[in-house]
């Protein structure tokens, strides 16, 4: 599993794959990523402690992720992150967050005292497919709504069963409301959803061109940040 790596493109920056309590939600019929957690907190701490060694404020930009959501790193990690930001020279932290937590986004700012810019897995805004098909927990009106707290989110694309029409308001709605944004594709692993080729070769067709947008970053495969593993 690569934990560290550097995002040379674009919104330059280090990021770091951290191991965590598990997901709160731990439900996401299309997610086997939170294999990667440990209710082991002293190894958690150990671990991160060591991954965190690695960063340099080369870009004085940091990015934290780990199987579920930064309210689920140990305390003791989210103070070595604290005293990597400082000692770095870290000025902005990108960290993810579930739709759950919304109303807990200013403990995080005012622990780490740099500018943040949360991320939510959104996946889509068509509420049947997002909550009664991939399963997500996050009910809510609509990207207004979203964006009140969230300034990046983090779209699917190419679950069968997905329709072009979501996605084109799913992008729609990406570059009205929201500041950042990363539209992943599916990639299929141990869970049962499978993969819609077709709809991905007609995102690329049509929708390459967001690669040109400086806010806005496509996965075409789930490690292109340099972190995680098979």
């Amino acid at each position: 599993m690569i934990r560290y790596s550097l995002v040379e493109d674009k919104n330059q920056r280090e990021i770091v794959l951290l191991k965590a309590s598990p997901c709160i939600w731990s439900r996401c019929s299309f997610c086997d990523y939170i294999h990667d957690n440990s209710e082991d907190t002293a190894a958690n701490v150990r671990l991160n402690k060591e991954v965190l060694e690695n960063i340099t404020g080369k870009y004085r930009s940091l990015e934290v992720i780990n199987s579920g959501s930064c309210f689920e790193l140990p305390k003791d990690t989210l103070t070595d992150v604290k005293e990597a930001i400082f000692s770095k020279g870290i000025e902005k932290l990108f960290l993810e967050s579930h739709w759950i937590y919304r109303n807990r986004l200013n403990e995080m700012r005012e622990f780490f005292e740099v500018p943040i810019i949360f991320k939510c897995g959104i996946e889509t805004f068509d509420d049947n497919f997002r909550n009664n098909v991939l399963n997500k927990g996050a009910i809510f009106s609509g990207p207004e709504e979203v964006s009140k707290y969230f300034n990046s989110i983090c779209l699917m694309v190419g679950i069968k069963g997905q329709t072009k029409d979501m996605i084109k308001k799913d992008i729609e709605y990406l570059l009205k409301y929201f500041q950042y944004g990363c539209i992943n594709m599916y990639v299929e692993n141990t869970t049962p959803l499978k993969r819609d080729a077709e709809l991905i070769q007609w995102f690329r067709e049509n929708y390459s061109f967001l690669e040109h947008n400086d806010n806005i970053e496509i996965l075409w495969n789930n490690t292109d940040f340099g972190v995680g593993g098979e």
